[in-house]
């Protein structure tokens, strides 16, 4: 997913001044995983064996873990999608319509 999907995809965006953040998971953090984020990002990568080691119940973190993931979640998969194109329509959509008020409010509470 990370060749074929993710890095194709950051082409279209300017990602000098961009960080990458992901939890400890043992797929996100294997070798070739973090070698290749570290390839795309450099120093910009907060992952476990990254070049910046975020602590798994970091306050920072956790409003990633215990809000943003579950509601897009929750919304993704309301529809229960069937085949990957729906999956995929309805990720990008959910991540579209995130408002920064709520990621606001988010941080605030």
């Amino acid at each position: 997913m990370i060749t074929n999907f993710f890095i194709p995809e950051l082409n279209n965006y300017d990602v000098e001044e961009l960080w990458f953040q992901q939890d400890g998971a043992t797929c996100h953090t294997a070798r070739a995983t973090i070698d290749l984020l570290k390839d795309t990002f450099g120093d910009r990568l907060i992952s476990r064996f990254g070049p910046v080691n975020w602590p798994p119940r970091s306050c920072d973190l956790t409003r990633l873990d215990y809000f943003l993931w579950g509601y897009v979640k929750s919304l993704v998969y309301a529809d229960k999608p069937q085949t990957l194109d729906p999956l995929e329509d309805n990720i990008r959509r959910v991540i579209a319509d995130i408002r920064p008020q709520m990621l606001e409010k988010v941080i605030e509470n």
